[in-house]
């Protein structure tokens, strides 16, 4: 059997950058040479044990990665040796009520590659036609490696349903919350608004879209700024993407804070994947008979994030801060956690 090397996380907080057996591929199946992968948030708790046991160790981590196909099963039909593919890591049961409705997201024992199996830290992976996205080799091999954290924007608009001229709030502007801020920037030119508590996490944003108000939630309280850039409106639509928040004295937490700065009959979306309880009051959101819904993964945004990477509507080189040989995986992820003001999107560059 045919070995490669591969970022193993052999312990949690320790990767070894190893040589591993090279997967086979199925009848159905691609395999993929990595070229990009990227660390996600979701890589950092695994990183640190926090999805135990759903993920076990030893472990390959990985779902934010895109490459070229290199060998095709009998049974692949619409993709070729050498195309350029990103890779939707979702799997979904296909059975549970939810997926009977085909939303997939919802799906009772959804799974990731890179998550709940091995997954793009890799140099190679196999991977089921369906999964897999043709990517046009005039877009940067790199820039193919963020469509999943960008679909997740897109998916959150929408969850969201963010119509032509709304207006938007996004809380949190790491990976996740940027990756937002780019969606909604291809579906209004209307007031847009972002808060955290990092200023060079803000100040990037702005940076890129120098036309969107930013707010640090340490200095200003950011339900009545929002109040006030809106002309005491509230905005049309808004989206938490904090997860694990920090409390400061005299704010509210995000989500509350979100249903505090909508309009009445406006739109909540939570993203964040805190494990804090969360103190609501409900009766914020029923006196303005607002919506609050929940956005987790995506649903088939791959194709429209590719669509306006090819458009060049979207500005994916403002979310690296990083390109590592992913032999260095170990220092990426203390990176991330020792300086999270220094960086955001950590590629590893395979190719």
């Amino acid at each position: 059997m045919e070995t490669m090397n591969a970022a193993v996380l052999e312990e949690y907080r320790r990767f070894n950058w190893k040589k591993v057996n090279q997967p086979e591929i199925a009848d159905n199946e691609a395999l993929v040479k990595v070229a990009f992968a990227g660390i996600c948030g979701s890589d950092q708790h695994i990183f640190k044990g926090e999805f135990h046991p759903r993920t076990t160790i030893p472990f390959i981590p990985g779902h934010e990665f895109a490459g070229t196909i290199i060998a095709t099963g009998p049974n692949v039909e619409k993709f070729h040796i050498g195309d350029h593919v990103a890779v939707d890591p979702i799997i979904w049961c296909g059975k549970c009520p939810a997926c009977l409705r085909q939303h997939y997201p919802a799906c009772s024992s959804l799974k990731l590659l890179g998550v709940d199996v091995n997954g793009g830290f890799g140099e190679y992976i196999n991977v089921p036609e369906h999964m897999l996205y043709r990517v046009d080799k005039s877009i940067p091999i790199h820039h193919a490696a963020l469509v999943e954290v960008l679909s997740i924007g897109f998916h959150a608009c929408r969850r969201a349903n963010v119509q032509k001229d709304d207006t938007v709030v996004i809380w949190g502007a790491g990976k996740v919350g940027q990756s937002i801020l780019q969606a909604v920037r291809t579906k209004t030119t209307n007031t847009v608004i972002m808060i955290d508590i990092l200023d060079k996490r803000l100040n990037l944003a702005k940076s890129h879209y120098p036309d969107i108000f930013t707010i640090n939630a340490t200095r200003e309280n950011p339900v009545d700024r929002v109040k006030e850039i809106t002309g005491g409106k509230g905005v049309d639509v808004a989206v938490e993407a904090v997860g694990h928040h920090v409390e400061i004295e005299g704010r509210v937490n995000p989500v509350r804070g979100c249903i505090q700065s909508i309009r009445g009959a406006g739109t909540v979306c939570v993203l964040g994947l805190g494990d804090e309880p969360l103190p609501l009051l409900m009766k914020e959101l029923i006196w303005k008979e607002a919506k609050i819904v929940a956005s987790r993964v995506s649903h088939g945004e791959f194709a429209e994030a590719i669509e306006n990477l090819e458009k060049g509507t979207l500005k994916p080189d403002a979310l690296v801060t990083d390109v590592l040989n992913p032999a260095q995986i170990q220092d990426g992820f203390m990176m991330l956690e020792n300086e999270p003001e220094n960086h955001l999107k950590i590629l590893l560059k395979f190719d």
